[in-house]
C-alpha cells in the first residue's frame, strides 16, 4: 500500500508541474512577440530578418498586404502565408535574377521623337521552407495588414 501512495504522489506532482511548461512557452512567445512589435513600430521593415535572443535564433518573414485587394480574410491570410514562405525560401536557397532592357524610339508626325524604356525583371527561386508559424498580424499605419511569420533556426 505504501508503494501505491508513493506512485500516486509522484503522479500528482507531475500533473501539477506539467502546465507550467506550457505556460512558460506561451510567456516566452508573448515576450518575443511584444519585443518584435516594438522593434517594428520603431522602424518598420519588410522582408527576412534573423532575430537572436539569449538561447535561440529565429528567422522572421515580415510582409504587408492591402486587404482591399482580396475577396475575404481567408484569401488574404493564404496569400500572406505563401509570400512569407517565398521570402524565406529566397533567403535559404537564393534566387536567380535576370533583367532585359528594351529602349524603343517613337517618332511622331510632327517630327518629335519620344523614347520608351521597358525593363523586364524575372526572378527564379527553387526550394521550399515549411514550418513557418504566424507570430502576429495587425493593421499598420497605412491601413495595410502586416504579417510576421517566424521559424526557429537550428
Amino acid at each position: 500500500m505504501d508503494k501505491i501512495k508513493q506512485i500516486a504522489l509522484i503522479l500528482v506532482c507531475l500533473l501539477i508541474s506539467s502546465p507550467s511548461f506550457a505556460q512558460n512557452y506561451n510567456e516566452e512567445k508573448t515576450a518575443m512577440t511584444n519585443f518584435i512589435l516594438r522593434m517594428y513600430k520603431a522602424a518598420p521593415f519588410e522582408g527576412v530578418k534573423v532575430f537572436t535572443d539569449y538561447d535561440h535564433s529565429y528567422l522572421l518573414s515580415v510582409l504587408s498586404l492591402d486587404p482591399g485587394k482580396y475577396p475575404n480574410t481567408s484569401a488574404l491570410n493564404r496569400v500572406a502565408g505563401v509570400k512569407a514562405m517565398s521570402q524565406a525560401s529566397r533567403y535559404f536557397n537564393g534566387s536567380e535574377i535576370t533583367s532585359d532592357l528594351i529602349v524603343r524610339s517613337v517618332e511622331h508626325s510632327d517630327g518629335k521623337a519620344d523614347s520608351e524604356i521597358i525593363e523586364n525583371i524575372r526572378e527564379k527561386s527553387n526550394g521550399y521552407v515549411k514550418a513557418l508559424e504566424l507570430l502576429t498580424s495587425f493593421e499598420g499605419n497605412d491601413h495595410r495588414m502586416v504579417f510576421i511569420y517566424y521559424k526557429a533556426l537550428e
